[in-house]
């Protein structure tokens, strides 16, 4: 399973270095890592990288399933610095379910949901400091 998760990342890596010059392919490695460095072994990615380029007024929605019963953890990265990405989880009524302005942009969150649901998920620059990056979040479950 980790063998078709590095694929899949090379495979990104490659599709990107095409579309990209090479410094925000280098951004795009470092914030993968960053993101991978708050998945421990416990957790098993969901095999996707939810990634994309944003400007400081951009909003990125991406739609997931969470299955009831799983602890889920959530992490995510614009660059390599913890707290530059606002992310919030919406129920498929756009009721907030949890966002992680309320915890200092936390970069991870764990969760388990009672019901299956599907959900959107905002995420955003929110930072003084910069205008535009690669956002990359990941999505894993516990084993």
């Amino acid at each position: 399973m980790k063998m078709s998760m590095i694929r899949y990342m090379m495979m990104l890596l490659v599709m990107l270095a095409i579309a990209i010059p090479n410094e925000s392919v280098a951004q795009v490695e470092s914030t993968i890592k960053m993101c991978q460095s708050k998945m421990d072994d416990s957790y098993v990615s969901d095999g996707q990288y939810y990634t994309v380029l944003l400007n400081k007024d951009d909003v990125a929605e991406f739609y997931v399933t969470f299955y009831s019963g799983t602890i889920y953890r959530l992490v995510g990265y614009c660059g390599t610095e913890a707290g530059n990405l606002a992310f919030s989880v919406y129920d498929q009524d756009r009721n907030l379910l949890f966002t992680n302005r309320d915890f200092e942009n936390t970069p991870s969150w764990n969760f388990k949901f009672e019901n299956t649901m599907d959900c959107i998920i905002e995420a955003e620059i929110d930072s003084k400091d910069l205008t535009s990056g690669i956002a990359v979040m990941l999505i894993g479950f516990k084993q």
